[in-house]
């Protein structure tokens, strides 16, 4: 007789994946703010994907200083405002979600936004502009791309760059960093091209442990990368649909 808890062969089936109800899917499903799990998750999302906002925010000419007005003005009044109510058609991605309104907060609201004293905009996360725009001189965008075009890449590659953080935080806290930092090189390179033999060697590692150790880290990698999309889209969209659509920007 099996349990409620395991398959018929006996086996405990797999956890099912930690991020069906995602960040995004808990903000939608209040739309009206109220709810305290609502508002940490949409502050959640906000800290960690504000960045390609203030890209674009460039991209479409603003100053530095103009830039981190707008990008400061902006997440105040999302976080303080229901924006949610008025974005019904945009819920389904994150990111459509957040341009749709920046836009409209740039065309309607700067000008009064503005008209604030430099510096007095209060918001419940932390920006750290000053980086953002050492990030926004470093990065090679070629200036055909159109802002919206860029914004979407620059939006892919923050999902990756998250991933691939909290890859390293997990190597980490298994006491793992230094088998990290000696294996990401292989999360991006082709399989076929990856010169096993020689680099067990170097690393005095067997070729079959390090075959094994780097399979491991690419199908983690993967793992955390969905777990990332998935944060951004509302319950029942397909992740695999904007995992295509991302890589496609990203080429």
């Amino acid at each position: 007789m099996t349990t409620a808890n395991q398959t018929e062969s006996g086996r405990t089936p797999a956890p099912r994946p930690a991020f069906v109800t995602t960040h995004w899917s808990v903000v939608v499903s209040a739309g009206d703010r109220k709810s305290p799990q609502s508002a940490a998750a949409l502050e959640k999302l906000c800290r960690v994907y504000w960045y390609p906002l203030y890209a674009y925010i460039r991209r479409c000419g603003q100053s530095k200083e103009n830039a981190e007005d707008l990008t400061q003005a902006f997440f105040a009044r999302l976080l303080e405002k229901n924006f949610l109510e008025s974005a019904q058609p945009e819920r389904g991605r994150f990111r459509s979600f957040l341009l749709v309104l920046l836009k409209r907060f740039m065309a309607n609201e700067w000008e009064r936004a503005h008209a604030q004293k430099r510096g007095g905009f209060q918001t419940q996360i932390p920006l750290d502009t000053e980086l953002a725009e050492r990030k926004f001189q470093s990065e090679i965008t070629p200036a055909e791309i159109p802002p919206d075009r860029a914004f979407e890449r620059r939006w892919a590659m923050t999902l990756l760059e998250r991933t691939m953080s909290r890859l390293r935080a997990e190597f980490a806290r298994a006491g793992k960093i230094s088998e990290f930092d000696r294996l990401k090189i292989f999360l991006t390179a082709d399989k076929q091209e990856i010169p096993y033999a020689s680099i067990a060697a170097e690393a005095g590692m067997n070729e079959g442990a390090l075959r094994v150790a780097v399979h491991r880290l690419r199908r983690r990698y993967r793992e955390l990368f969905r777990e990332e999309i998935a944060h951004t889209l509302a319950e029942g969209e397909s992740v695999d649909e904007e995992l295509r659509h991302l890589m496609s920007v990203l080429s």
